[in-house]
C-alpha cells in the first residue's frame, strides 16, 4: 500500500506502473485476474490499464493472457542513456573481461536492491541469470555492499528498510551488528569479496566507481562460479585488474561530468551538475 501522496500525485500513472512491475521472471504471462491480484487493483481498473498499455505497445494480449513486449526496455534504457555510464564503462569492462575471462557488471542502488545498468558477460553456466535491469538484494552481493558502505548510516537504514523487489531469498541474513561490521570493513578496504551469500555458486569481487574523491555513483564487479574460480584467484589475480578498471571508469566519468556543454545560441557554456 502506498503512503502519503501530495496533491500533484497522479494515481492513474502509478497504477499503470504497478501493472508493469507485476510481471517478472516467475510471472512472464498472466491473465487479467492474475494481473489485478499481483498489482493490487480492481479487475476493471487492471483491464483498462492493460488495454491502454497494449495500444501503446508495452503489453501484448493473446489467448486470454497478457505479457510484456520488448518495448518496455525503452523505459529502462532511457535511464541508462541519460546518465551516459554505459558508453563510458563499456570499453573498460570489455578489456577487463578479456583479461580475466569472467563476466563483469556495473550496478546502482535502488532502495534495498541493486539494479544492473551495464554488463559484459562470458558464456558460462551460472546459478542466476543476469541482464541489464536485473535486481538482487543489495546486502548479499558484492556490488550492493560497496554501494551500501558508501552511504551515511541514516541513509543506509532508510534504503534497507524498503522491501526488496528482487524476488529471491538470499542465503546470508546478518543481524544489524554483523551487517555494520562488514560494511565498515568494506568502506575501509575499498573493495569487497562476496562468497555464495546470495546463492550457491556465485562468488564475486566489487569496487566503487566515483565521480569525485568521495561520491560513489556505481559499483563494478567481476563475478565467477565458485566451483571454477578460487578466492585466491579472485583476490590475487583479478582484484588488481578490477581496481584499475574502476579507477579508469571513474576518471572518464569525472572528465565527462566536468566537460563544458555548449548549446549554439544559448549564451555561456553550462557545466552539468
Amino acid at each position: 500500500m502506498r503512503g502519503q501522496t501530495g496533491p500533484d500525485f497522479i494515481e492513474a500513472l502509478a497504477r499503470g506502473l504497478d501493472v508493469l512491475r507485476a510481471f517478472g521472471p516467475s510471472r512472464p504471462a498472466m491473465s487479467l485476474s492474475e494481473v489485478a491480484t499481483a498489482a493490487g487493483l480492481a479487475r476493471p481498473t487492471a483491464r483498462r490499464i492493460l488495454l491502454t498499455l497494449e495500444e501503446l505497445g508495452y503489453v501484448r494480449g493473446a489467448g486470454g493472457s497478457f505479457a510484456l513486449t520488448p518495448r518496455v526496455l525503452e523505459l529502462g534504457m532511457a535511464y541508462i542513456g541519460s546518465i551516459g555510464m554505459w558508453d563510458i564503462a563499456r570499453p573498460h569492462m570489455e578489456h577487463l573481461v578479456a583479461r580475466t575471462g569472467e563476466s563483469s557488471s556495473l550496478a546502482q542502488l535502488d532502495g534495498a536492491d541493486i539494479v544492473y545498468v551495464a554488463r559484459v558477460a562470458v558464456p558460462k553456466i551460472i546459478t542466476l541469470a543476469v541482464t541489464i535491469g536485473t535486481r538482487f538484494p543489495a546486502l548479499q552481493t558484492s556490488l550492493g555492499k560497496v554501494l551500501l558502505a558508501a552511504l551515511p548510516r541514516e541513509e543506509r537504514e532508510r534504503a534497507l528498510a524498503e522491501p526488496s523487489r528482487a524476488g529471491i531469498t538470499p542465503r546470508w541474513n546478518p543481524d544489524v551488528e554483523e551487517r555494520e561490521r562488514v560494511l565498515c570493513e568494506v568502506r575501509a578496504r575499498g573493495w569487497v569479496l562476496t562468497d555464495e551469500q546470495l546463492a550457491l555458486g556465485i562468488r564475486s569481487i566489487a569496487a566503487p566507481v566515483r565521480d569525485d574523491a568521495s561520491h560513489v555513483v556505481a559499483a563494478l564487479n567481476v563475478s565467477t562460479h565458485a566451483a571454477e574460480t578460487s578466492i585466491e584467484t579472485l583476490t590475487e589475480r583479478y582484484l588488481p585488474l578490477l581496481l584499475e578498471t574502476a579507477d579508469a571508469i571513474s576518471a572518464d566519468w569525472m572528465r565527462l561530468r566536468g566537460r563544458p556543454q555548449i548549446t549554439v545560441g544559448s549564451g555561456p557554456a553550462m557545466t552539468p551538475r
